[in-house]
């Protein structure tokens, strides 16, 4: 069935790991019937969570969609990971949305989750609800985590239902703060109850908090509100679904996703308060001829759709695909904005979770996949009438690398194969083969999301893998002139070997490179024999003399030396010059050169202190700190690529998940002697392996 975009509602479910925003989807889809019987994460058998990985870690580890259906209304939840490896997951899923639901739970009160979740939203100006879950499992407490919700957010947050619960503190039902009505769950199903005596003066002072938010909404109310009289409820939701469009309103909401207490009311609210696709956010675009503009999602407009996430399983690749503008239909001709390329739609489908179903038609603010299509995620799809590429999805910088190695040898093509499938999934880490290092590089958010790519390279590829500290790329030089010679003599029956040269070895800070110069007088080393010399010298400083790192800032000038008519070869004094390399280059002073990035951390001030310490541990050179503006603070500083390896990590320990860094090569420095012994001993270690 296709709806108008009046009737579509787009919601992602968003908060910190183990919130409960799987259950409370579970518990929206059996409420509505899109399901007959409730999973459990723990049994792995929800609607969201369906990947083999996911029952493994009995957590989300990929935003699922999950469409139901509701007093006429068509409501796309998108359930997200919490855990902050995949926060890539969640970017995808705020794309799609038009408003989200901050899932919290009572036993843990405002988390990192949740902050993360407000910001992500206040960023780009996302309507909200909070849904504060868990109220009737042992040690929760509604009331300490709406009042820790009040101190934080202040007046804006606005309680539309309210708990009832026992003399044990335990939750028994909730009450519609709107309507004033009160019920309970028996056997999964509402019963509605009558409003308890002692809750009623608190319902009534928040129904009024309500009415002074409506009336704050418009002129006209405000007049109604001061002359005494009293609104409609017509009237309230019309203040109530603006206040939540200007964001001077968040409503929250409570319930258990195990009894789906609270669950038809929060479809309630969705369906009344929350934008649908053509209010919801707006999107930038921008024109072929590199003109941005407003991008306005509307039903009559040509055909346009943006892909913002990808699932290649064994099943084949789907693209999910968020139509904001016309409607789209198998075999319709597009254009992808970012390759230029006509594309013909595969065939579409609404997903729950793993199942699909084809459609023959997704209708403008509506959410599908197209299958076995190739395009990636963050590409536009367009009528060729008008070619617009929307702003891609801002996935954050991965910070965390190790290499990767296959635990047979000769697998390196297979794990390169996996990886790339995986990336078309999961587009937030990156692989690169550094040819300096010999290693394949994989980067990520962190350990947790590396550990899920290891395990899926061996469930869907059948090929098993290893990970290894990345190696420090390092670099040597000489700080003093030294001449040497290098003589090759060799004599084995009929023509011999021979070459001889004297060469110069000097610093060179001009240039990285070796520069080669000659000085020969009186053809004591004939001109065609220098390319040789050099050609030898190159590959010789390839490897220096302190750890076999590659020498620079080096300058060779071949000045003299001898050759015999018969016996001398391109091949001899390319080896005669790299005798003379070897037996200079110890003697010229050689120093390690280690790699030195900027470093960029963002952090709240209350970490600053731990921060700037752990940073001189690094032996890190901070260089200035600016304020943000929102109580964070950005460090910037110096610090050696060989003490980063692990800071992803640290930094994650040290600020409880709050701080973020970036982290960019800048340039070669002189290795302190600790840090060189240090690293000199690592090579030759592995050298021996």
């Amino acid at each position: 069935m296709s709806y108008s975009v009046q009737n579509i509602r787009n919601v992602c479910l968003l908060g910190h790991s183990g919130s409960g925003k799987t259950a409370l989807a579970e518990s929206l889809l059996y409420m509505t019937g899109a399901i007959d019987r409730m999973g459990r994460a723990a049994d792995g058998n929800t609607v969201c969570d369906y990947d083999p990985e996911e029952t493994k870690r009995q957590i989300s580890l990929s935003t699922a969609v999950a469409p139901l259906e509701y007093k006429g209304c068509r409501i796309n939840v998108l359930d997200t990971p919490g855990a902050f490896d995949f926060a890539g997951e969640v970017m995808e899923a705020l794309r799609a949305a038009d408003a989200a639901i901050i899932v919290c739970s009572a036993k843990d009160g405002i988390s990192v989750g949740l902050e993360k979740a407000w910001k992500y939203c206040e960023e780009r100006n996302m309507p909200r609800f909070i849904y504060i879950s868990k109220t009737d499992e042992e040690n929760s407490d509604y009331n300490a985590t709406f009042e820790a919700l009040r101190q934080r957010f202040g007046k804006k947050i606005a309680p539309i239902v309210v708990p009832i619960w026992d003399s044990g503190k335990k939750v028994t039902g909730i009450i519609d703060v709107l309507n004033k009505r009160a019920y309970e769950m028996q056997n999964l199903k509402r019963a509605e109850i009558e409003l308890p005596a002692d809750k009623e003066e608190v319902v009534t002072e928040f129904n009024d908090a309500l009415k002074e938010s409506v009336a704050e909404t418009s002129e006209e109310f405000m007049e109604k509100f001061f002359g005494g009289e009293d609104f409609t409820y017509a009237e309230m939701i019309q203040g109530l679904r603006q206040g939540v469009r200007d964001l001077s309103l968040f409503p929250v909401l409570c319930g258990s996703a195990v009894s789906c207490l609270g669950s038809l009311m929060l479809m309630d609210n969705i369906v009344d308060l929350l934008p649908n696709p053509a209010e919801g956010n707006y999107h930038k675009a921008t024109k072929a001829d590199g003109e941005t503009e407003e991008f306005v999602v509307s039903p009559g407009g040509v055909p346009t759709a943006f892909v913002f996430k990808t699932v290649s399983d064994q099943y084949g690749k789907y693209s999910f695909v968020k139509v904001l503008s016309g409607s789209i239909t198998p075999d319709l001709p597009m254009v992808n904005a970012r390759t230029g390329e006509k594309v013909k739609l595969g065939r579409l489908y609404t997903m729950r979770g793993k199942k699909t179903s084809e459609v023959k038609e997704l209708t403008c603010g509506d959410i599908g996949a197209a299958a076995k299509m190739d395009i990636r995620t963050g590409d536009t799809l367009c009528d060729e009438r008008k070619v617009v590429s929307l702003k891609p999805i801002p996935f954050a910088e991965p910070c965390y690398s190790v290499a990767i190695v296959p635990k047979n040898r000769g697998q390196e093509d297979k794990i390169a194969q996996g990886l790339g499938r995986l990336n078309e999934e999961d587009p937030s880490f990156s692989v690169v083969n550094n040819a300096e290092t010999h290693q394949m590089v994989l980067s990520g958010a962190g350990d947790m999301q590396v550990d899920v790519l290891v395990s899926k390279l061996k469930t869907r590829f059948n090929v098993e893998a290893e990970l290894k500290p990345t190696r420090v790329p390092y670099r040597e030089k000489i700080r003093k002139t030294v001449q040497k010679q290098g003589r090759h003599k060799k004599q084995t029956g009929g023509s011999g070997q021979f070459g001889d040269v004297w060469i110069r070895f000097e610093p060179n800070l001009e240039t990285e490179e070796m520069e080669f110069a000659e000085e020969v007088f009186g053809g004591s080393v004939p001109k065609n024999y220098f390319p040789a010399v050099e050609k030898g010298l190159r590959e010789a400083c390839l490897h220096g003399p302190l750890a076999g790192y590659p020498v620079v800032n080096l300058k060779a000038v071949l000045y003299d030396g001898s050759y015999h008519p018969v016996d001398s070869s391109e091949i001899a004094f390319k080896t005669a010059a790299q005798l003379a390399y070897k037996a200079a280059l110890p003697e010229a002073n050689p120093v390690l050169l280690e790699p030195v990035g900027e470093l960029k951390v963002t952090v709240p001030d209350s970490y600053m202190g731990d921060v700037i310490g752990d940073l001189n541990k690094r032996r890190g050179r901070v260089m200035g700190m600016d304020p943000t503006g929102d109580g964070d603070q950005v460090i910037s500083a110096e610090v050696p690529m060989g003490e980063m390896g692990t800071y992803a990590i640290d930094l994650r320990a040290m600020t409880q998940s709050r701080g973020s860094f970036t982290f960019h090569f800048v340039r070669y420095e002189d290795c302190p002697p600790a840090a060189q012994e240090k690293a000199i001993a690592e090579a030759k270690a592995l050298a021996e392996a």
